[in-house]
């Protein structure tokens, strides 16, 4: 999720391919602005809050105005490109730490994940060859149902990680890199429990 304290400069917004009417249209007002006391220059100093940035790209209208403007097309381009390239390096690089916990903690954690899954679905069913899991932990739940829910609540553990996804919408470069994220969960998951190994491999394939 991005820093709703992170700003971009003024040439910033204009570096991800936005105009000067772009910017003046669809942005407004700068959230910060007045004279860098850092600098000589009498320029105005003009920041935006990325997260406002970010959530205009994703809307109509930006989409509309950006068809219109000549010259904005490749810019943006090049700057999607430019991010796809970050985002991708960054998920191959990041450390993905998997909580190491004992078999029957591992287990009574998924069996109350589950649980708390089947509770919010209509019904409240949990689903499984028996519908809700016991409540009482793991004791009658099929070994390969068991080893599911272990993997989807480590999964569920580690979607902290899909931060590294922010900046990337559309199809520019997305469908990539949650590729690359969810091949990196699972294999940090079967390194993790070496038991789980099979089905991190299955939903590996199955997910692409």
């Amino acid at each position: 999720m991005t820093d709703r304290t992170t700003y971009v400069t003024f040439a910033g917004v204009r570096r991800r391919g936005w105009t000067d009417s772009m910017v003046r249209d669809l942005l407004g007002t700068p959230d910060v602005q007045g004279r860098d006391p850092r600098r000589w220059s009498l320029a105005p100093l003009r920041l935006y809050l990325l997260a406002r940035v970010e959530t205009v790209e994703r809307t109509p209208e930006f989409a509309e105005t950006s068809a219109l403007c000549p010259g904005r097309s490749s810019a943006a381009a090049a700057y999607a490109e430019r991010r796809r390239g970050a985002v991708l390096a960054a998920i191959r690089a990041e450390p993905i730490e998997v909580p190491r916990l004992p078999g029957p903690e591992l287990e009574r954690r998924a069996v109350r994940h589950r649980q708390l899954l089947g509770a919010r679905r209509p019904g409240g069913s949990g689903g499984g060859p028996a519908g809700k899991p016991p409540a009482g932990g793991s004791a009658g739940v099929p070994a390969g149902a068991l080893v599911r829910w272990q993997v989807t609540y480590l999964r569920h553990v580690l979607s902290r990680y899909e931060m590294l996804l922010d900046g990337l919408y559309g199809e520019t470069g997305r469908g990539e890199a949650e590729r690359l994220l969810r091949r990196r969960l699972y294999e940090a998951i079967a390194a993790a429990y070496p038991a789980l190994a099979d089905e991190c491999r299955r939903r590996t394939v199955v997910e692409r």
